[in-house]
């Protein structure tokens, strides 16, 4: 690192290990959230980066002049304006792989639950229901024989799909075109995916091209033993519609990491017994968090030092100019 310490802008919080490493390493500034009215006349002429949580919009972008990139904390990186940093020649930045084992893990373990209802047996337990009622009631559905849909199929439904394997189940997917390094079944379209599974798990990135794309016709072509699981994003799937499937048996259940509105959840999906809720904890371990952190600060290093981010979005595959 050169002796001028590029200055880095945090909009809001950050990883606290991020920030320790970042501020060793560069001129840290942070401002209380990412609006444009909060830049001052020193930051919008002096910052070159931003690190954040997904949420970098494109006024924020526009009020620093000489922004080069945006350092963004998570996999998914909907609440960063990619097209608009394309535009400026500014690279962004994300997370992959360091937590695809994580979030196929806590997949897999939503699966169970929601199948098992094993968060309703262990509360019957410690309630004392075992004792004053008997044995906890059997659970209606088993993971044993599914038919599994993949709604995406990119880094971490891979590493789910593997998991998968394991169980002996047979495995299917729907993405925008064919892959040709796996040899799941390929459905075209995700209402024809739904048809010919009874258990789809969601893991698309949130945007208006998947906004609300498991709908009412999709969950009914699930069947009534259907079963959503969704550790994507909130956004994809159609929340009163979902409520409607579940209240009225044209789906037998869903398991949920994320939500449309969150931290808010509506409390009609929680009061559904066949439903298995987290919040949004699917990354949620020290271990790959720190990993997350890491990645976030070694991105703007290896940009201000070799002109090459580790990690670019696709939208961005950019190189620092000499100049």
């Amino acid at each position: 690192m050169s002796q001028d310490r590029p200055v880095i802008l945090i909009p809001g919080k950050m990883h606290p290990r991020a920030l320790e490493r970042m501020s060793d390493l560069f001129d840290v500034r942070q401002i209380d959230g990412a609006e444009a009215r909060l830049i001052t006349p020193d930051l919008a002429t002096g910052v070159a980066g931003i690190a954040t949580f997904n949420k970098v919009p494109a006024s924020l972008m526009d009020a620093l002049e000489h922004l080069e990139i945006v350092s963004n904390f998570g996999v998914g990186y909907d609440g960063v304006d990619a097209g608009h940093a394309a535009g400026r020649g500014i690279v962004v930045t994300h997370t992959p792989d360091v937590l695809n084992d994580e979030v196929a893990d806590t997949a897999i373990g939503l699966l169970i639950n929601t199948l098992r209802r094993l968060p309703a047996a262990e509360q019957w337990l410690r309630d004392g229901r075992w004792v004053e009622k008997g044995p906890f009631p059997l659970s209606p559905l088993s993971l044993g024989g599914r038919k599994i849909g993949f709604y995406g199929l990119g880094r971490i439904g891979q590493a789910i799909a593997r998991r998968l394997e394991g169980f002996g189940l047979e495995i299917a997917y729907h993405t925008r075109s064919k892959r040709d390094d796996v040899s799941y079944a390929y459905h075209a379209t995700l209402l024809g995916l739904a048809q010919a599974v009874d258990t789809l798990i969601v893991i698309v990135p949130g945007s208006a091209e998947t906004r609300h794309t498991v709908n009412a016709e999709i969950l009914q072509a699930l069947g009534t033993e259907g079963v959503v699981i969704n550790v994507g994003r909130g956004i994809t799937i159609d929340e009163t519609a979902l409520i409607a499937a579940l209240e009225q048996g044209v789906i037998a259940g869903a398991g949920l990491d994320v939500f449309e509105r969150e931290p808010h959840v509506p409390p009609a999906l929680m009061a559904l017994p066949q439903v298995s809720l987290l919040p949004h904890v699917a990354s949620a371990s020290v271990a790959t968090r720190n990993k997350m952190a890491d990645l976030v600060v070694d991105n703007l290093v290896s940009w201000f030092q070799t002109g090459k981010a580790l990690t670019p979005v696709s939208e961005t595959p950019f190189t620092r100019s000499a100049g």
